[in-house]
């Protein structure tokens, strides 16, 4: 039956769809799947009376099923319903007092509008009811964008000595004591949190990142051979260390780097992708076709792929590639930006409206520049739509 309801929608029959739903429910009223399958489509085809309804009903019938609870908050927080989005948190919070993610929303939505001192005291709450390391991570965050760094600290170290093998912890001790001014305290925090986490990737490349930003190249290069020693085929380090000879503009070592890389992670998108936008501008053709031979399926090769095609001006080509890609992996952020961009320089405000509304809709949260923007300190982003604007006015010209 629910196979019935994904079909009719399919062919645009929603009544249909809705009546399939109603009688499901009928029957299997505490299934938290078909709610959501309905409640989908009420926000996509129906009105929001009708989807707050249909909501109501499904927290009833469905007291623990947190995702209907956020679903309710976030529809009212976007009709402009702050009070009626933190009513239904409340009575979450009752339902469900240990739940991480009723925490997280409840504060996301105070510090999203600004209300820095209620997302402080439900954090300090949920420090003391969920207390799980996001929790914590959540916290320092809160307070490092406040700008306080000494609380930001005394929590990181509580936060640590709870969970030490939480690589984002010791990422941030790094930060918080770098942009302190204190290089030798961020210098012992990777050290110690590399020892207890060594098969983190992330944490390697901060490091790393720290080094070089201090001018220290020569420990930044040891310490890369050193991650990947302890992580063998890591495309990431890989590519990290290609980048680190670009910045110091080593391009033969960092064309030896490459081809090890390759070598060794024959089919990673990020690494093919990199060495096309190495090649000179004339040779991209041809390595491209290399690369698309490895990974023919890659969303980060695919993309690539549609920035040649974009620089060239093959508009459509570079159109059908960047669909390609954004179909591929919807959560490829940066695929998204790239496409825009785009369509900012040679589309209609038809065209534009179809990518940002497909972006809003796939709401991604991952790809390079993406994440870049959405973890820089401060910043907030009311929806994916703003993300991808904000991606498109920081992206340079690359090609």
């Amino acid at each position: 039956w629910e196979a019935e309801a994904e079909s009719l929608l399919e062919r645009g029959a929603v009544h249909c769809a809705r009546t399939v739903y109603q009688c499901l429910l009928q029957h299997f009223n505490t299934k938290k799947k078909i709610w959501m399958a309905a409640a989908q489509l009420e926000k996509k085809h129906g009105s929001a009376e009708a989807l707050d309804a249909l909501l109501k009903k499904a927290t009833t019938m469905c007291p623990k099923a947190w995702p209907l609870w956020l679903m309710g908050a976030k529809e009212k927080w976007l009709a402009g319903d702050l009070t009626g989005a933190r009513v239904i948190l409340g009575e979450a919070f009752k339902i469900n007092p240990d739940n991480e993610e009723i925490w997280l929303a409840a504060v996301k939505l105070e510090n999203d509008n600004a209300e820095t001192q209620r997302a402080r005291t439900l954090l300090e709450k949920a420090r003391v009811q969920a207390g799980t390391e996001r929790v914590w991570m959540k916290s320092v965050m809160l307070e490092r964008d406040a700008g306080d760094h000494d609380a930001a600290m005394r929590l990181l170290r509580e936060a640590l000595a709870k969970y030490p093998k939480f690589d984002k912890l010791w990422m941030m001790l790094v930060q918080v004591n770098k942009a302190a001014g204190r290089p030798d305290e961020a210098r012992r925090a990777y050290e110690e949190g590399t020892a207890l986490n060594p098969t983190s990737i992330n944490l390697w490349i901060v490091a790393v990142r720290f080094e070089r930003e201090e001018g220290q190249v020569t420990k930044a290069r040891s310490m890369l051979e050193k991650a990947r020693l302890k992580n063998s085929k890591s495309p990431e380090l890989w590519l990290e260390a290609v980048r680190l000879e670009n910045s110091t503009e080593n391009k033969k070592l960092a064309s030896t780097r490459l081809a090890q890389a390759l070598q060794e992670c024959p089919h990673s998108g990020i690494l093919w992708s990199e060495a096309i936008l190495m090649e000179p501008r004339q040779q991209r053709k041809a390595k491209s076709v290399d690369a698309i031979k490895h990974c023919e399926n890659n969303p980060f090769v695919i993309c690539t792929v549609a920035r040649l095609f974009h620089s060239d001006r093959k508009l459509e080509k570079a159109r059908t590639w960047f669909n390609r890609a954004v179909t591929l992996n919807p959560d490829f952020g940066d695929a998204w930006a790239y496409w825009y961009k785009l369509e900012l320089q040679h589309g209609t405000e038809e065209t534009r409206a179809e990518v940002l509304k497909r972006c809003g809709d796939a709401n991604p949260r991952h790809g390079e520049l993406w994440q870049r923007l959405c973890k820089t300190p401060g910043a907030k982003y009311a929806d994916a739509k703003e993300k991808m604007l904000a991606v498109v006015r920081m992206v340079q010209e690359q090609l």
